[in-house]
């Protein structure tokens, strides 16, 4: 029985896998999110469910967010009712979600203040890895914080690293955002060849994706494109709101990032055809937009 108290603030399509996996690891765990409803399977699992962040914390060893976006990570530490007002000296805030490397260095210097420790520890793996607690997670902030987090970080995910000081897990992250949507767009634009050569696309995924151009984009999201499944591990507007940040921190090291910057304006398009919710492996929709013709399995659109 692990006796650290977990508390796991946001049950989104990532938060409600990790924290399955806290309760199956036998943490005990209290439960908030936003809408209450999301909470009722785990409650039926055996979590406790607060009425807000800051009772939460009070009830916490261990906080966990895994929030949308910086100002809502904010707004649930820092905000009325939120997990500052509840969390005591020697409580540690564990922020999976992905925001700003300096906003996230700025809250841990908050926290700090009052004698609460934070790691910043973004996840990678989709809705699929956080399920099967399989997940990347990059964590930022002091070693002695890192492995007190670490049994509750081995129930959520499989790959952990300890990438250095406040802020070097966001950064890790958002390096992993610009990987993500380069592989889209390289898997898009195969894909696209593919169709308009003519050629059995199902075999060709499986013939490149144990070689040197296989990726996970490519394993996982290249089959839903086949089957025009747009189902999202990680939506259209999620991957926006990532690539703003990457391009909102390229920007103040004054480092280019032109690729990334053209996928941005790709998926800019799809939210203005109203795709902002559909799968990030959607990028191919522009792209078929600009041939004239669509990818999928069994049909040659091309010709």
């Amino acid at each position: 029985m692990n006796t650290e108290r977990v508390g796991f603030v946001g049950l989104g399509r990532m938060g409600l896998g990790m924290s399955r996996n806290l309760l199956k690891a036998g943490f005990p765990l209290m439960v908030w999110n936003r809408t209450a409803a999301r909470a009722e399977p785990l409650v039926a699992e055996g979590a406790q469910l607060a009425a807000t962040p800051a009772e939460l914390a009070g009830g916490s060893d261990i906080i966990i967010t895994c929030v949308s976006d910086t100002p809502d990570v904010e707004a649930v530490i820092l905000g009325p009712g939120g997990i500052l007002e509840g969390a005591r000296p020697g409580s540690l805030v564990i922020d999976c979600s992905t925001i700003s490397p300096s906003a996230s260095r700025e809250l841990a210097a908050r926290l700090a203040g009052h004698g609460i420790g934070m790691l910043d520890a973004p996840v990678s793996g989709g809705s699929e890895g956080a399920a099967k607690g399989t997940l990347s997670i990059m964590v930022g902030g002091s070693e002695a914080d890192f492995r007190r987090a670490l049994p509750v970080l081995q129930a959520m995910g499989a790959n952990i690293n300890h990438m250095g000081d406040h802020g070097s897990g966001q950064t890790t992250k958002l390096m992993n955002q610009i990987l993500v949507v380069g592989n889209a767009l390289a898997m898009s634009e195969a894909l696209l060849f593919g169709q308009a050569s003519g050629i059995d696309l199902e075999k060709a995924l499986e013939a490149v994706k144990t070689g040197a151009a296989g990726s996970w984009m490519l394993s996982f999201r290249g089959p839903q494109i086949l089957q025009r499944d747009w189902r999202p591990g990680f939506s259209v507007d999620l991957q926006q709101k990532d690539l703003r940040l990457v391009l909102e921190a390229a920007d103040g090291l004054g480092t280019p990032l032109p690729g990334t910057s053209l996928i941005f304006q790709f998926y800019r398009t799809l939210q203005a055809r109203g795709l902002g919710g559909e799968g990030n492996h959607a990028l191919i929709k522009a792209l078929e937009h600009l041939a004239g013709f669509e990818v999928a399995s069994g049909t040659n659109a091309a010709t």
